[in-house]
């Protein structure tokens, strides 16, 4: 710009040019932005991903515990056949 003087080696100053930092064309200018939050979101889903598998893992724990010492409400039910499960069909007319 007009006001883009030098100044004992600082460069530009005040000529709104220290948005754009050399000649990147602006498409490409963001790119370490989308790295850094891709690589953020990485491992924030990393670590979500982790502590929710941690805590089913801890809960399966938990159940399974119980019903090792609590037998007794588990029984295994009786095994039946489909056609007792179902009923009898009439269709209607």
């Amino acid at each position: 710009g007009a006001c883009g003087a030098k100044v004992g080696g600082l460069g530009k100053v005040g000529s709104g040019d220290g948005l754009r930092q050399g000649d990147i064309p602006p498409p490409a200018a963001g790119v370490h932005r989308q790295i850094l939050f891709t690589t953020v979101g990485w491992f924030v889903g990393y670590y979500l991903i982790k502590r929710t598998e941690y805590i089913h893992a801890k809960l399966d724990r938990e159940l399974f515990e119980y019903v090792r010492h609590h037998p007794e409400d588990f029984k295994a039910a009786e095994k039946k056949r489909i056609g007792e499960l179902l009923e009898d069909f009439h269709p209607v007319r």
